[in-house]
Protein backbone atom coordinates (compact mmCIF):
# COMPACT_ATOMS: atom_id res chain seq x y z
CA UNK A 1 0.00 0.00 0.00
CA UNK A 2 2.99 2.41 1.22
CA UNK A 3 4.47 1.64 -2.51
CA UNK A 4 1.08 2.66 -4.79
CA UNK A 5 0.55 4.91 -2.69
CA UNK A 6 3.80 6.49 -3.54
CA UNK A 7 3.23 6.37 -7.13
CA UNK A 8 -0.03 7.39 -7.64
CA UNK A 9 0.31 10.81 -5.35
CA UNK A 10 3.62 10.36 -3.46
CA UNK A 11 5.50 13.14 -5.59
CA UNK A 12 2.66 15.32 -6.20
CA UNK A 13 2.32 15.43 -1.91
CA UNK A 14 5.95 16.08 -1.96
CA UNK A 15 5.92 18.86 -4.61
CA UNK A 16 2.63 20.96 -2.26
CA UNK A 17 5.35 20.54 0.49
CA UNK A 18 7.94 22.34 -1.44
CA UNK A 19 10.02 18.98 -1.85
CA UNK A 20 9.48 18.57 -5.40
CA UNK A 21 10.74 15.35 -7.51
CA UNK A 22 13.44 16.36 -10.36
CA UNK A 23 12.20 18.05 -13.91
CA UNK A 24 11.89 15.58 -16.94
CA UNK A 25 15.35 15.86 -18.19
CA UNK A 26 17.14 17.33 -15.14
CA UNK A 27 20.38 15.85 -14.21
CA UNK A 28 20.25 13.79 -10.92
CA UNK A 29 22.57 15.53 -8.34
CA UNK A 30 26.00 13.62 -8.36
CA UNK A 31 28.05 11.83 -4.89
CA UNK A 32 26.24 12.55 -1.23
CA UNK A 33 24.05 15.43 -2.51
CA UNK A 34 21.53 13.00 -3.83
CA UNK A 35 20.90 11.16 -0.48
CA UNK A 36 19.80 14.82 0.78
CA UNK A 37 18.09 15.90 -2.36
CA UNK A 38 14.71 17.28 -1.61
CA UNK A 39 12.97 14.54 -3.22
CA UNK A 40 14.48 11.47 -1.69
CA UNK A 41 14.33 13.49 1.48
CA UNK A 42 10.43 13.49 1.43
CA UNK A 43 10.81 9.73 1.11
CA UNK A 44 12.35 9.34 3.94
CA UNK A 45 9.49 11.62 5.30
CA UNK A 46 6.69 9.63 3.46
CA UNK A 47 8.32 5.78 4.52
CA UNK A 48 8.41 6.70 8.28
CA UNK A 49 4.67 8.33 8.65
CA UNK A 50 3.35 5.29 7.21
CA UNK A 51 5.56 2.71 9.71
CA UNK A 52 4.24 4.60 12.37
CA UNK A 53 0.86 3.99 11.59
CA UNK A 54 1.42 1.08 10.80
CA UNK A 55 3.41 -0.45 14.07
CA UNK A 56 1.07 2.05 15.89
CA UNK A 57 -2.16 -0.09 14.53
CA UNK A 58 -0.17 -3.62 14.87
CA UNK A 59 0.74 -2.69 18.79
CA UNK A 60 -2.45 -2.49 19.59
CA UNK A 61 -4.01 -5.58 17.74
CA UNK A 62 -1.08 -7.98 19.42
CA UNK A 63 0.33 -5.42 22.33
CA UNK A 64 1.29 -8.46 24.27
CA UNK A 65 3.34 -10.37 21.93
CA UNK A 66 7.05 -10.71 23.31
CA UNK A 67 8.56 -10.44 19.49
CA UNK A 68 6.71 -7.61 18.27
CA UNK A 69 8.93 -4.70 18.57
CA UNK A 70 11.73 -6.79 16.15
CA UNK A 71 9.10 -8.02 14.34
CA UNK A 72 7.68 -4.41 13.20
CA UNK A 73 10.77 -2.33 13.93
CA UNK A 74 13.36 -4.28 12.78
CA UNK A 75 11.43 -5.17 9.69
CA UNK A 76 10.79 -1.66 9.12
CA UNK A 77 14.50 -0.79 9.41
CA UNK A 78 15.90 -3.77 6.99
CA UNK A 79 12.84 -2.83 4.32
CA UNK A 80 14.36 0.62 4.78
CA UNK A 81 18.11 -0.48 4.46
CA UNK A 82 17.31 -2.11 1.43
CA UNK A 83 15.72 0.75 -0.10
CA UNK A 84 18.51 2.88 0.76
CA UNK A 85 21.12 0.11 -0.87
CA UNK A 86 19.14 0.58 -4.14
CA UNK A 87 19.32 4.57 -4.43
CA UNK A 88 23.16 4.00 -3.99
CA UNK A 89 22.64 1.82 -7.25
CA UNK A 90 20.59 4.74 -8.41
CA UNK A 91 23.53 7.18 -7.28
CA UNK A 92 26.31 5.36 -9.25
CA UNK A 93 24.10 4.80 -12.40
CA UNK A 94 23.33 8.72 -12.40
CA UNK A 95 27.18 8.99 -11.61
CA UNK A 96 28.05 6.56 -15.26
CA UNK A 97 26.44 8.81 -17.81
CA UNK A 98 28.52 11.84 -16.78
CA UNK A 99 31.57 9.86 -17.14
CA UNK A 100 31.50 8.18 -19.55
CA UNK A 101 30.43 10.39 -21.52
CA UNK A 102 32.83 12.68 -20.43
CA UNK A 103 35.39 9.57 -21.04
CA UNK A 104 34.12 9.19 -24.90
CA UNK A 105 34.66 13.01 -25.59
CA UNK A 106 38.39 12.67 -24.07
CA UNK A 107 38.97 9.64 -26.32
CA UNK A 108 37.88 11.63 -28.97
CA UNK A 109 40.04 14.45 -28.04
CA UNK A 110 37.46 16.73 -27.97
CA UNK A 111 38.60 20.32 -26.49
CA UNK A 112 37.65 21.92 -23.05
CA UNK A 113 38.19 18.23 -21.16
CA UNK A 114 40.42 18.99 -18.19
CA UNK A 115 41.62 16.46 -15.57
CA UNK A 116 40.11 17.84 -12.97
CA UNK A 117 37.22 17.30 -14.47
CA UNK A 118 37.50 13.66 -13.67
CA UNK A 119 38.79 14.05 -10.54
CA UNK A 120 35.88 15.58 -9.53
CA UNK A 121 33.72 12.94 -10.59
CA UNK A 122 36.08 10.39 -9.09
CA UNK A 123 35.79 12.26 -6.18
CA UNK A 124 31.80 11.90 -6.12
CA UNK A 125 31.96 7.99 -6.78
CA UNK A 126 34.06 7.76 -3.55
CA UNK A 127 31.27 9.99 -1.99
CA UNK A 128 28.80 7.19 -2.92
CA UNK A 129 30.92 4.40 -2.45
CA UNK A 130 31.58 4.63 1.39
CA UNK A 131 27.83 5.32 2.14
CA UNK A 132 27.49 1.72 0.19
CA UNK A 133 30.26 0.55 2.59
CA UNK A 134 28.43 1.78 5.79
CA UNK A 135 25.15 0.81 4.98
CA UNK A 136 26.41 -2.67 4.11
CA UNK A 137 28.02 -2.94 7.31
CA UNK A 138 24.90 -1.86 9.09
CA UNK A 139 22.76 -4.13 6.63
CA UNK A 140 24.86 -7.67 7.49
CA UNK A 141 25.02 -6.37 11.50
CA UNK A 142 21.26 -5.82 11.85
CA UNK A 143 20.39 -8.80 9.81
CA UNK A 144 21.86 -10.97 11.76
CA UNK A 145 20.66 -10.20 15.13
CA UNK A 146 17.42 -9.91 13.48
CA UNK A 147 17.25 -13.08 12.43
CA UNK A 148 18.53 -14.37 15.48
CA UNK A 149 16.02 -13.71 17.25
CA UNK A 150 13.94 -15.44 15.02
CA UNK A 151 15.75 -18.39 15.73
CA UNK A 152 15.49 -18.10 19.66
CA UNK A 153 11.72 -17.63 18.82
CA UNK A 154 11.32 -20.97 17.03
CA UNK A 155 13.77 -22.37 19.64
CA UNK A 156 11.82 -21.58 22.77
CA UNK A 157 8.60 -22.77 21.37
CA UNK A 158 9.62 -26.25 20.33
CA UNK A 159 11.43 -26.28 23.78
CA UNK A 160 8.12 -25.65 25.48
CA UNK A 161 6.11 -28.22 23.77
CA UNK A 162 9.36 -30.72 23.98
CA UNK A 163 7.14 -33.54 26.14
CA UNK A 164 5.20 -34.31 22.68
CA UNK A 165 8.41 -33.78 20.42
CA UNK A 166 11.39 -35.51 22.12
CA UNK A 167 10.22 -39.00 20.99
CA UNK A 168 10.00 -37.98 17.09
CA UNK A 169 12.93 -38.88 14.79
CA UNK A 170 15.56 -36.25 14.71
CA UNK A 171 13.92 -34.57 17.53
CA UNK A 172 17.61 -32.54 18.65
CA UNK A 173 18.67 -32.10 14.84
CA UNK A 174 15.33 -30.42 14.39
CA UNK A 175 15.38 -28.00 16.71
CA UNK A 176 18.80 -27.21 16.81
CA UNK A 177 20.26 -27.60 13.77
CA UNK A 178 17.09 -27.53 11.68
CA UNK A 179 16.19 -23.68 13.31
CA UNK A 180 19.97 -22.56 12.85
CA UNK A 181 19.62 -23.63 8.63
CA UNK A 182 16.47 -22.08 8.54
CA UNK A 183 17.15 -18.86 10.22
CA UNK A 184 20.68 -18.46 8.37
CA UNK A 185 18.53 -18.88 4.65
CA UNK A 186 16.16 -16.52 5.59
CA UNK A 187 18.27 -13.86 6.71
CA UNK A 188 19.89 -14.44 3.44
CA UNK A 189 17.43 -15.11 0.70
CA UNK A 190 15.33 -12.68 2.79
CA UNK A 191 17.27 -9.45 2.46
CA UNK A 192 17.81 -10.75 -1.04
CA UNK A 193 13.91 -10.76 -1.09
CA UNK A 194 13.43 -7.09 -0.01
CA UNK A 195 16.53 -5.76 -2.05
CA UNK A 196 14.91 -7.64 -5.58
CA UNK A 197 11.49 -5.84 -4.62
CA UNK A 198 12.97 -2.27 -4.02
CA UNK A 199 14.92 -2.31 -7.05
CA UNK A 200 11.99 -3.21 -9.04
CA UNK A 201 10.32 -0.20 -7.55
CA UNK A 202 13.23 2.18 -8.00
CA UNK A 203 14.62 1.13 -11.50
CA UNK A 204 11.46 0.35 -13.61
CA UNK A 205 10.74 4.34 -14.00
CA UNK A 206 14.39 4.60 -14.66
CA UNK A 207 13.53 1.73 -17.64
CA UNK A 208 10.76 3.21 -19.01
CA UNK A 209 12.71 6.42 -18.90
CA UNK A 210 15.65 5.52 -21.13
CA UNK A 211 13.32 3.05 -23.47
CA UNK A 212 12.57 6.00 -25.29
CA UNK A 213 16.69 5.58 -26.94
CA UNK A 214 15.71 2.63 -28.03
CA UNK A 215 13.09 2.75 -30.82
CA UNK A 216 13.73 -0.96 -32.14
CA UNK A 217 14.90 -4.21 -30.94
CA UNK A 218 14.63 -7.81 -33.21
CA UNK A 219 12.32 -9.61 -32.24
CA UNK A 220 10.04 -7.23 -30.76
CA UNK A 221 10.12 -4.70 -32.77
CA UNK A 222 9.24 -1.43 -32.17
CA UNK A 223 6.97 -1.26 -29.29
CA UNK A 224 6.77 1.35 -26.35
CA UNK A 225 9.03 1.01 -23.17
CA UNK A 226 10.93 -2.28 -25.01
CA UNK A 227 13.56 -2.28 -22.42
CA UNK A 228 11.43 -2.99 -19.68
CA UNK A 229 9.50 -5.63 -21.71
CA UNK A 230 12.48 -7.52 -22.33
CA UNK A 231 13.73 -7.60 -19.45
CA UNK A 232 9.96 -8.61 -17.95
CA UNK A 233 9.86 -11.31 -20.75
CA UNK A 234 13.45 -12.55 -20.45
CA UNK A 235 13.28 -12.92 -16.58
CA UNK A 236 9.91 -14.48 -16.35
CA UNK A 237 10.74 -17.49 -18.85
CA UNK A 238 14.13 -18.13 -17.19
CA UNK A 239 12.14 -17.94 -13.72
CA UNK A 240 9.41 -20.87 -15.34
CA UNK A 241 11.91 -22.66 -16.95
CA UNK A 242 13.74 -23.71 -13.73
CA UNK A 243 10.29 -23.56 -11.78
CA UNK A 244 9.58 -26.44 -14.17
CA UNK A 245 12.76 -28.29 -14.65
CA UNK A 246 13.35 -28.44 -10.80
CA UNK A 247 10.03 -29.12 -9.42
CA UNK A 248 10.97 -32.39 -8.21
CA UNK A 249 13.85 -31.06 -6.26
CA UNK A 250 12.52 -29.54 -2.99
CA UNK A 251 11.18 -33.27 -2.54
CA UNK A 252 14.10 -34.90 -3.02
CA UNK A 253 16.10 -33.12 -0.59
CA UNK A 254 13.60 -33.18 2.02
CA UNK A 255 13.74 -36.79 1.51
CA UNK A 256 17.26 -36.84 1.79
CA UNK A 257 17.22 -35.08 5.05
CA UNK A 258 14.99 -37.94 6.61
CA UNK A 259 17.03 -40.81 5.27
CA UNK A 260 20.03 -39.49 6.37
CA UNK A 261 18.63 -38.70 9.67
CA UNK A 262 17.61 -42.25 10.07
CA UNK A 263 20.69 -43.87 8.84
CA UNK A 264 22.63 -41.50 11.29
CA UNK A 265 20.27 -42.06 14.18
CA UNK A 266 20.77 -46.07 13.98
CA UNK A 267 24.26 -45.73 14.08
CA UNK A 268 23.88 -43.59 17.51
CA UNK A 269 21.99 -46.07 19.11
CA UNK A 270 24.31 -48.88 17.78
CA UNK A 271 27.26 -47.06 20.25
CA UNK A 272 25.15 -48.11 23.04
CA UNK A 273 23.06 -51.08 22.21
CA UNK A 274 24.89 -54.26 21.08
CA UNK A 275 21.55 -55.09 19.09
CA UNK A 276 21.13 -52.11 17.17
CA UNK A 277 22.95 -51.17 14.04
CA UNK A 278 23.77 -54.53 13.06
CA UNK A 279 24.45 -54.98 9.13
CA UNK A 280 21.33 -55.94 7.49
CA UNK A 281 19.79 -52.83 9.16
CA UNK A 282 22.42 -50.73 8.29
CA UNK A 283 22.51 -52.08 4.82
CA UNK A 284 19.52 -51.24 4.14
CA UNK A 285 19.57 -47.81 5.96
CA UNK A 286 21.92 -46.99 3.83
CA UNK A 287 20.34 -48.37 0.39
CA UNK A 288 17.42 -45.90 1.10
CA UNK A 289 20.73 -43.32 1.40
CA UNK A 290 22.08 -44.33 -1.68
CA UNK A 291 19.19 -44.69 -4.04
CA UNK A 292 18.44 -41.07 -3.06
CA UNK A 293 21.45 -39.56 -3.74
CA UNK A 294 21.57 -40.71 -7.45
CA UNK A 295 17.96 -39.90 -7.77
CA UNK A 296 19.38 -36.43 -6.83
CA UNK A 297 22.38 -36.26 -8.97
CA UNK A 298 19.86 -37.27 -12.24
CA UNK A 299 17.69 -34.65 -11.56
CA UNK A 300 20.55 -32.10 -10.69
CA UNK A 301 21.90 -33.02 -14.10
CA UNK A 302 19.18 -31.95 -16.16
CA UNK A 303 18.25 -29.06 -13.99
CA UNK A 304 22.09 -27.82 -14.29
CA UNK A 305 21.93 -27.97 -17.80
CA UNK A 306 19.24 -25.50 -18.23
CA UNK A 307 19.84 -22.95 -15.32
CA UNK A 308 24.05 -22.74 -16.23
CA UNK A 309 22.65 -22.33 -20.07
CA UNK A 310 20.20 -19.80 -19.41
CA UNK A 311 22.82 -17.95 -17.31
CA UNK A 312 24.99 -18.04 -20.66
CA UNK A 313 22.49 -17.07 -22.48
CA UNK A 314 21.64 -14.43 -19.92
CA UNK A 315 24.83 -12.57 -20.53
CA UNK A 316 24.62 -11.97 -24.23
CA UNK A 317 20.68 -11.13 -24.61
CA UNK A 318 21.24 -7.38 -24.28
CA UNK A 319 24.09 -6.64 -26.34
CA UNK A 320 22.24 -8.48 -28.78
CA UNK A 321 19.05 -7.23 -28.59
CA UNK A 322 20.82 -3.32 -28.87
CA UNK A 323 23.05 -4.04 -31.59
CA UNK A 324 20.83 -2.26 -34.55
CA UNK A 325 20.46 0.84 -31.98
CA UNK A 326 24.44 0.81 -31.62
CA UNK A 327 25.43 0.89 -34.97
CA UNK A 328 22.66 3.05 -35.58
CA UNK A 329 24.66 5.55 -32.99
CA UNK A 330 21.39 6.34 -31.15
CA UNK A 331 23.36 6.10 -28.37
CA UNK A 332 26.07 7.30 -26.27
CA UNK A 333 28.61 5.31 -24.24
CA UNK A 334 27.13 7.11 -21.04
CA UNK A 335 23.59 5.97 -22.03
CA UNK A 336 24.52 2.47 -22.60
CA UNK A 337 26.31 2.11 -19.18
CA UNK A 338 23.36 3.54 -17.83
CA UNK A 339 20.45 1.42 -20.04
CA UNK A 340 23.19 -1.81 -19.12
CA UNK A 341 23.14 -0.95 -15.46
CA UNK A 342 19.28 -0.56 -15.46
CA UNK A 343 18.05 -3.39 -17.09
CA UNK A 344 20.88 -5.39 -15.36
CA UNK A 345 19.36 -4.48 -12.25
CA UNK A 346 15.64 -5.09 -13.20
CA UNK A 347 16.22 -8.36 -14.84
CA UNK A 348 17.82 -9.75 -11.69
CA UNK A 349 15.19 -8.61 -9.70
CA UNK A 350 13.00 -10.53 -11.82
CA UNK A 351 15.46 -13.64 -12.08
CA UNK A 352 14.92 -14.00 -8.16
CA UNK A 353 13.79 -17.10 -8.49
CA UNK A 354 16.57 -17.98 -10.88
CA UNK A 355 19.42 -16.94 -8.84
CA UNK A 356 18.13 -18.48 -5.81
CA UNK A 357 16.38 -21.47 -6.91
CA UNK A 358 18.72 -23.49 -5.24
CA UNK A 359 18.89 -22.35 -1.67
CA UNK A 360 14.51 -21.85 -1.73
CA UNK A 361 15.04 -25.76 -2.34
CA UNK A 362 16.86 -26.50 0.50
CA UNK A 363 14.89 -23.97 2.53
CA UNK A 364 11.97 -25.77 1.25
CA UNK A 365 13.14 -28.92 2.37
CA UNK A 366 13.90 -27.48 6.02
CA UNK A 367 10.66 -26.00 6.19
CA UNK A 368 9.14 -29.57 5.36
CA UNK A 369 10.96 -31.22 8.03
CA UNK A 370 9.95 -28.37 10.69
CA UNK A 371 5.90 -28.75 9.22
CA UNK A 372 6.10 -32.74 10.02
CA UNK A 373 7.76 -31.99 13.32
CA UNK A 374 4.92 -29.55 14.41
CA UNK A 375 2.57 -32.18 13.83
CA UNK A 376 3.06 -33.86 16.69
CA UNK A 377 2.04 -30.45 18.68
CA UNK A 378 -1.25 -30.40 16.51
CA UNK A 379 -1.35 -34.02 17.56
CA UNK A 380 -2.07 -34.62 13.89
CA UNK A 381 -0.87 -38.26 12.07
CA UNK A 382 3.00 -37.79 11.53
CA UNK A 383 4.47 -38.37 8.37
CA UNK A 384 4.62 -42.19 7.18
CA UNK A 385 8.47 -41.96 7.57
CA UNK A 386 8.02 -40.56 11.31
CA UNK A 387 5.71 -43.68 11.67
CA UNK A 388 8.86 -46.12 10.29
CA UNK A 389 10.89 -44.37 12.70
CA UNK A 390 8.43 -45.13 15.95
CA UNK A 391 7.94 -48.69 14.65
CA UNK A 392 11.74 -49.60 14.85
CA UNK A 393 12.02 -47.59 17.84
CA UNK A 394 9.18 -50.12 19.60
CA UNK A 395 10.66 -53.04 18.16
CA UNK A 396 13.97 -52.10 19.22
CA UNK A 397 13.02 -51.68 22.50
CA UNK A 398 11.36 -54.72 22.57
CA UNK A 399 14.09 -57.11 21.79
CA UNK A 400 16.36 -54.67 24.43
CA UNK A 401 13.77 -55.34 26.92
CA UNK A 402 13.88 -59.20 25.81
CA UNK A 403 17.72 -59.73 25.82
CA UNK A 404 19.18 -61.50 29.10
CA UNK A 405 21.64 -58.98 31.33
Amino acid sequence: MCIFVWYAAGPQMGAALGMPPLAAGQQAPLGLAYFVSPDNLWFYLYFTIFVLIFGGVWKVIDRDHPWSNWSIWGSAFIIFIAYFVVQISVALNNWRGPFFDLFQRALEKQPGITAGQFYDLQLRFLEIGMVGVAMNVITAYFTSHYVFRWRTAMNDFYLSKWDKLRHIEGASQRVQEDTMRFATIVEGLGVVLINSIMTLVVFLPLLFQMSVHVTEIPLLGAIPHSLFWLALLWSVFGTVLLAVVGIKLPGLQFRNQRVEAAFRKELVYGEDHEDRAQPPTMRELFSNVRKNYFRMYWHYLYFNVARYTFGQLDAIILTFMLIPTIVAAKITMGIWQQIATAFGQVSDSFQYLVSSWSTIIELLSIRKRLVAFEAAIDDQPLPVIDQNYLQREAEGGEMAANKPT
